[in-house]
């Protein structure tokens, strides 16, 4: 298997964690031409507005996730969400390889419902485990979230 594969399914995996944050990285990468995405249909991503917008977006999402009344990652919408934003993140990455963009496609938004179920799942046991609250775990979650973002799109 090739490893942009993997690369592909990790970054879905970022976005089934924190569903903007994925593009957001692809963004900035693409922007900063580590990512060539040029004369793709994925070219977009490195734009200026692509950039901003996913970012803004991403730090929204870092506050959100935080307040009592955002809705579970596993429920429809945010689900959905996840495993397109995962696709779109792991298309990026291996269109960039010279690799299929429906193959990234398709591992990267495996990656969003696997992330978003496992991420779910180890946030509810560490809190109900360790007695924290749940703050803090989702700040060691943001935390996780970016360094794994970052490993995967500058590898």
């Amino acid at each position: 298997m090739n490893f942009v594969f993997l690369l592909a399914l990790g970054i879905g995996i970022v976005a089934g964690l924190r569903s903007l944050l994925a593009p957001a990285v692809i963004a900035w990468a693409s922007h900063f031409d580590l990512l060539n995405l040029y004369g793709s249909p994925l070219a977009f991503m490195g734009s200026r507005v692509a950039v901003a917008t996913f970012s803004i977006f991403a730090i929204g999402e870092l506050i959100a996730d935080k307040l009592p009344k955002t809705p579970k990652r596993t429920a429809f919408a945010p689900l959905l969400a996840r495993i397109l934003l995962g696709g779109l993140s792991g298309a990026s990455l291996c269109v960039a390889a010279g690799k299929p963009l429906l193959d990234g496609a398709l591992l990267g938004g495996m990656g969003g419902v696997i992330g978003a179920f496992a991420g779910y799942e180890v946030r509810k046991r560490l809190v109900n485990n360790l007695h924290i609250k749940d703050f803090f775990v989702a700040i060691c979650e943001d935390l996780v979230a970016i360094a794994l973002a970052y490993f995967l799109v500058w590898h």
